[in-house]
């Protein structure tokens, strides 16, 4: 089935039409015949929160086994006619989705659609212990060159484990623990794949230069005959109180470049008008070196180095405000702190001006089209609306529901949820002494992180 693509007021001209096959596969076209490439983007409604105690790492780990064979793709063949096709492609895991996506010339979008269907439909007949193995020690190594081996590279895992308390689905992160990767068992993957990795647990959209009803006939053809699975278990409740009521800390003392003082605040669900209020507040505090903490930390009072704040959107539990400031030598942190609880008792009290709201509303509407104005990023924001929301077509309205929001509903969210009864914190002192003298720091962590690893 499917409908008419009718342009929405707001979507910029951009359309897209829904399909459904009988076995339950979501599918969003939108052409754009601007280039001659289409992406093809697969969502799979399985990440972190979905994981059972003892078995962490495991959405991710398998996000790394479907690049090791399939039936009629063996080892690792995926990238290999992928890329000698012209295309590009890569996969990731977050705490609620798990996606895989090709972006390739227009002609070579059939094989495409055929490799993921492949694997769709025939991973279990290539998995073995040995594709196990390797790709647990890949991932096994990629923890720690990305969170255990690097400065404040943990910092994110620490602070979900405080936001969210011991039980809740979102507790611990996509990279999962090495003692819990190694208690993967191949009859884990298995069990794992059957359950998720069924075409009525799946988004698939295909955006760019395609022949809507040619792009349709393949999709049926090499997907239509996947049986479902209705074996999926719904995600645990991650909802939790508006505000934590207690500042809960943490002092790390590691060989860092630089002191740092990190925080989560808990912030509105994703698609809610509190959300994109939060995601407008934190853009103005914290979003670039236009914003108010950067100019109060590292141009005014040069006390700090780089200062960030920004939004974690989550549609299962509540979103994150993730705040991240390294000091500049011999700057200690009782001064940021103060500093920071200034601002935003400020911002709270006397909410944003006319600029601040105007620039702020300005930079996430860029945002928003830099997402939309790739065939990738297009794609991906359908599957994205399609998957947590229920409507792809919300995805090319976004930036609307954005500029709508008040400096009214600004101020509110600030003052009721950037307090510091409302976060966790985390304090940063290097080993020794002197190395808080001088070095430089990072900036704020990358969302990409925060959402899991890729391939």
């Amino acid at each position: 089935m499917g409908h008419t693509a009718t342009a929405q007021a707001g979507s910029g001209g951009l359309t897209a039409t829904e399909h459904r096959l009988a076995n339950g596969l979501r599918v969003v076209l939108s052409e754009d015949h601007l280039t001659p490439v289409a992406a093809v983007c697969l969502w799979y409604d399985v990440g972190s929160r979905h994981e059972v105690k003892g078995r962490t790492g495991l959405a991710h780990l398998f996000e790394h086994l479907m690049f090791q064979g399939s039936a009629s793709v063996p080892g690792n063949g995926h990238f290999e006619l992928v890329q000698g096709a012209g295309g590009s492609l890569n996969g990731t895991t977050s705490f609620e989705r798990t996606n895989y996506f090709e972006t390739m010339p227009t002609h070579q979008l059939e094989l495409a659609l055929w490799l993921e269907a492949d694997r769709m439909g025939s991973l279990l007949a290539a998995l073995d212990e040995e594709s196990m193995e390797n790709q647990r020690d890949v991932v096994k190594n990629e923890r720690r060159q990305r969170y255990d081996n690097v400065p404040y590279g943990t910092a994110f895992e620490r602070l979900t484990a405080l936001a969210y308390p011991e039980g809740h689905p979102y507790h611990h992160t996509p990279i999962g623990s090495m003692a819990d990767l190694d208690a993967a068992s191949l009859e884990d993957a298995r069990t794992f794949f059957r359950t998720y990795y069924a075409p009525n647990n799946a988004v698939l959209s295909v955006v760019g230069d395609i022949d809507p009803e040619q792009t349709l006939a393949w999709i049926e053809k090499y997907f239509g005959t996947i049986p479902s699975h209705d074996g999926k278990q719904p995600p645990r409740d991650g909802s939790l109180p508006d505000v934590i009521g207690e500042q809960l800390r943490e002092e790390i003392v590691e060989d860092v470049p630089a002191r740092a003082l990190m925080a989560a605040y808990r912030l509105p669900h994703d698609g809610t008008r509190e959300c994109d209020a939060a995601d407008v507040a934190l853009t103005i505090l914290g979003g670039g070196e236009s914003s108010l903490l950067h100019n109060c930390l590292v141009r005014r009072d040069q006390t700090a180095v780089a200062a960030g704040f920004g939004v974690l959107r989550l549609a299962g539990a509540p979103s994150m405000g993730w705040l991240d400031v390294k000091t500049s030598s011999g700057v200690e942190i009782p001064a940021i702190e103060a500093a920071v609880d200034e601002e935003l008792a400020r911002f709270a009290a006397e909410g944003p001006t006319a600029e601040e709201m105007e620039r702020a509303q300005a930079q996430l509407e860029r945002e928003w089209l830099d997402r939309l104005s790739t065939v990738a990023g297009r794609a991906d924001e359908l599957c994205r609306y399609a998957v947590l929301f229920g409507d792809p077509q919300l995805a090319l309205t976004a930036v609307r529901r954005v500029l709508d929001v008040t400096a009214e509903e600004v101020q509110a969210v600030a003052a009721a949820r950037l307090r510091p009864d409302n976060r966790v914190v985390l304090v940063y002192e290097p080993l020794a002494a002197d190395a808080a003298e001088g070095g430089e720091g990072e900036e704020n962590a990358d969302s990409d992180e925060n959402e899991g690893a890729e391939q």
